[in-house]
């Protein structure tokens, strides 16, 4: 009887040790990624419109160039931290390296083929929108989903602005991603500051 004690005893002191520790939660994650992604579709806009250059379908690729060190960064820190990553956290970092690969292939393939007025800066939106909802899903944070949500509405005005005024498409497209990552990013980044764990 009295080892049962001690058992239960252990068992409550490991379960509230786990309990106390801080989960990893990847706040930084979408201002790593937010950030240089609007940085890059405004180079894009000002590329196109006032230097009238047709390299800036490639500049795309500052974003993972930015964002992948950072991201790295960031989840090392984070797992050194706790030492393993949670059930939701895996599952959103695997969302969004699915979306990020899906976006790569997309300016890829809308550069080569140039089709990339046509219908780039509308999917792109329409992934970031669909990320950040998925992820506000996953992590049970709604203000996340209501944005994601927004963002996805904002990346059909790109299907409007077309011919002469498509390049405005890359503006439209950085403010989906203000709207999907850097304000819930902020907004999670605050919460997590005050919450206590």
């Amino acid at each position: 009887m009295n080892n049962t004690h001690k058992e239960l005893d252990i068992i409550a002191r490991m379960r509230g040790e786990v309990m106390g520790r801080k989960e990893p939660t990847g706040e930084n994650l979408f201002l790593v990624w937010g950030y240089p992604t609007v940085v890059v579709f405004v180079l894009e806009f000002a590329t196109l419109m006032f230097l009238h250059k047709h390299w800036y379908v490639w500049l795309w690729i500052g974003i993972p160039l930015m964002g992948a060190p950072l991201m790295m960064y960031f989840q090392r820190k984070d797992y050194a931290r706790m030492g393993h990553r949670s059930l939701e956290s895996n599952i959103a970092l695997q969302l969004w390296i699915y979306i990020g690969g899906a976006s790569a292939l997309l300016g890829f393939t809308t550069g080569v083929t140039n089709t990339y007025p046509v219908c780039y800066n509308f999917i792109q939106g329409l992934l970031i929108g669909l990320g950040a909802y998925l992820t506000g899903v996953i992590s049970r944070f709604r203000s996340m989903t209501v944005c994601g949500i927004i963002a996805s509405i904002m990346a059909f005005a790109c299907l409007f602005i077309q011919d002469d005024l498509w390049p405005w498409q890359f503006l439209v497209t950085a403010m989906t991603t203000v709207v999907a990552l850097i304000i819930p990013g902020h907004q999670l980044k605050n919460y997590l500051k005050n919450y206590e764990f």
